[in-house]
C-alpha cells in the first residue's frame, strides 16, 4: 500500500471555490480502489473547523508564521483529513483567498507557506504514527512544500514530491524581502529554484522542486510549454518536459449520476431529459422554444470566454436557441449579461453559485457551453457528457482531450460527443452555434450525440491508474 499525503488549499465538500476542490475531494476514494491510502491536508478555515467531526490533535507548533498552530486529524465527509488549525491565519471571514471586500488577503504568502511547512513536517516526521511515502501537492498553495522538505531534512528529503498544476495562471508570488519571514533559504533564491523576476514564486518552487510534475490534461501539458499558455513558466516546463505528464481529471460518478441525482427528475436515457428541460425553463422564466436550450455554469471572466459568448450569442438566439446562465465574476460582465437578459426573453441570468441549481441546469439543458480561452481540464463538459447535455467547447486544454467534435467523419463513425470551435474567437463561436442548431434540428443525429455522450468514460478509473503508476515509479525508484 502506498501512503500519500495530498496537500491543497480546498477540498470538496468542505470548502470549494472551483474545480480544484472537486478533484482533491474525489481523488482519495479513486486511489483507495487501487490500494493507495491518501490523507488530505488542507487549511483549517473557520468553516472547515466547524464541520470537522471529533478533531484529534496530532501535531503542535508553538509558533508558525505569526502564531501558535496545530494539526488535527479527523474523518469528515468520508475523507481522512489533516487540518492545519492556525487561527491567526485561517479563522476569518471571507473566502480562502479573498477578504470580505474581494481583495487578496495581504498575508496569503504566509498563510499557504504555513500549509506547505506543515506538509513538510509530516513528510519528515509523520503524524500520529502515520508516515507518507509520497507528498502530492496541488497548485501554488502547496508549491513551497519541496523547499521546506529540503530544509527540514538537511538537504536530503526522505520521500518524493509530486506537483500538480491545475491552473498555471496563479503563481503565488511575493516580495524577496519575505525570505526570512517565510523561513526560506536565501542561497536557494535563484533562477534554478524559486526566484521569478526578482520575486519569490511558490509555483516555481513546486515546478523546480518536484520529482514529477503533472497537469490535468495532455493537451494542457503541451500548451504549458509554449509562451502563449505558459504564463512565464514555459521555459521551466520545457526544461522539465521529461518529468511532465498530463492526466485528465475525472468526476465523482456517484455525485454526478442522472439516474440517482436527488436534485432532478432522474433518467437513464436522453429521451427522459425533457421533463428536466421543461422544469428548468419554468425556473428561469423561459418559454418553450424551437432551438436548443444552452446552459453555462462558470466564473464570469474573459479567461472563460464570457465576452466572446456575449458577442456570438445572436447566432444562437436567431435560430430560436436559449441561454440559461449561472455564475459570478467580473462586474462589467455581470452588468453586460443582465442587460442582455433584459433585452431578450430567451436569455436568463442568475448571478452567484448554487450547487443544486447547477445539477438542474446540466440535467435540463440541451447543450452546455465552455468557450474558454484556455482550460487546463474543465469539469463542466464532463458533467454535460454524463448527463447527455452536449458540450460546445473551445479547442484547448482538457476540452480538446475530452470532447469528440461532431465532424462528418466522427458522425459517420457514431463517435461524436459534442461541438468544438477554433480559433477561439467570437466569429468561430458564432459558427459553432450554427452547427449546434443544425445538429439539434436533426433529431436522429442529436439523439446519437446524446447517447454517445452518456457512454463516455468520465470517472476516475483511468486517471487513478495513471496516478498509481506514477506513485509506483517514484516509490520503487
Amino acid at each position: 500500500m502506498t501512503r500519500v499525503l495530498s496537500v491543497a488549499s480546498e477540498c470538496a465538500p468542505l470548502v470549494k471555490t472551483g474545480g480544484l476542490a472537486d478533484v482533491v475531494g474525489a481523488l482519495p476514494a479513486a486511489m483507495a480502489q487501487l490500494g493507495s491510502e491518501m490523507r488530505t491536508l488542507i487549511p483549517g478555515y473557520r468553516s472547515v473547523m466547524k464541520q470537522a467531526k471529533k478533531p484529534r490533535e496530532v501535531i503542535t507548533f508553538d509558533a508558525l508564521f505569526g502564531g501558535p498552530a496545530r494539526v488535527v486529524m479527523t474523518k469528515t465527509a468520508g475523507l481522512d483529513l489533516l487540518l492545519l488549525d492556525a487561527p491567526h491565519l485561517f479563522d476569518r471571514a471571507g473566502t480562502p483567498y479573498l477578504d470580505e471586500s474581494g481583495a487578496d488577503w495581504a498575508d496569503n504568502a504566509a498563510r499557504f507557506a504555513a500549509l506547505s511547512y506543515a506538509a513538510a513536517h509530516i513528510a519528515q516526521n509523520g503524524a500520529d504514527g502515520w508516515c507518507p511515502d509520497i507528498v502530492h501537492g496541488h497548485d501554488w498553495q502547496a508549491g513551497l512544500v519541496p523547499e521546506y522538505m529540503h530544509r527540514l531534512a538537511d538537504g536530503h528529503p526522505k520521500i518524493p514530491f509530486v506537483f500538480t498544476v491545475h491552473n498555471i495562471a496563479f503563481h503565488g508570488n511575493c516580495a524577496a524581502d519575505q525570505l526570512e519571514v517565510l523561513l526560506l533559504d536565501e542561497w536557494r533564491f535563484t533562477a534554478e529554484h524559486f526566484e521569478f523576476w526578482g520575486q519569490i514564486s511558490a509555483l516555481k518552487a513546486g515546478l523546480t522542486g518536484a520529482q514529477r510534475i503533472t497537469t490535468v490534461s495532455q493537451t494542457y501539458a503541451e500548451e504549458l510549454m509554449t509562451p502563449e499558455f505558459g504564463m512565464g513558466m514555459d521555459g521551466v516546463l520545457r526544461a522539465r518536459r521529461n518529468d511532465l505528464t498530463g492526466i485528465v481529471n475525472g468526476i465523482d460518478l456517484d455525485v454526478w449520476n442522472p439516474a440517482t441525482d436527488p436534485e432532478i427528475s432522474p433518467y437513464k436515457t436522453p429521451r427522459a431529459k425533457g421533463v428536466n428541460k421543461a422544469a428548468l425553463q419554468a425556473e428561469f422564466g423561459l418559454a418553450q422554444s424551437d432551438g436548443p436550450l444552452c446552459v453555462l455554469v462558470s466564473r464570469l471572466t474573459e479567461q472563460k470566454g464570457i465576452d466572446l459568448l456575449i458577442d456570438a450569442l445572436p447566432a444562437l438566439l436567431g435560430r430560436g436557441g436559449q441561454l440559461a446562465l449561472l455564475g459570478s465574476g467580473a462586474a462589467q460582465l455581470e452588468v453586460a449579461l443582465h442587460e442582455l437578459a433584459a433585452q431578450n426573453d430567451n436569455v436568463a441570468v442568475r448571478i452567484g453559485y448554487d450547487e443544486a441549481l447547477a445539477h438542474r441546469m446540466i440535467a435540463g439543458g440541451d447543450a452546455i457551453l465552455v468557450p474558454s480561452r484556455f482550460e487546463p481540464c474543465g469539469l463542466t463538459q464532463l458533467y454535460g457528457l454524463r448527463y447527455g447535455t452536449i458540450p460546445l467547447v473551445a479547442l484547448t486544454g482538457g476540452l480538446a482531450d475530452t470532447v469528440i467534435n461532431a465532424s462528418p467523419a466522427a458522425l459517420a463513425m457514431n463517435a461524436a460527443t459534442g461541438v468544438q470551435f477554433s480559433p477561439i474567437t467570437a466569429e468561430a463561436l458564432s459558427n459553432a452555434f450554427t452547427r449546434l442548431c443544425d445538429l439539434y434540428q436533426a433529431p436522429k443525429t442529436w439523439g446519437i450525440l446524446q447517447r454517445n455522450a452518456m457512454k463516455q468514460p468520465v470517472g476516475w478509473e483511468t486517471s487513478a491508474k495513471a496516478y498509481g503508476q506514477l506513485y509506483s515509479e517514484l516509490t520503487q525508484g
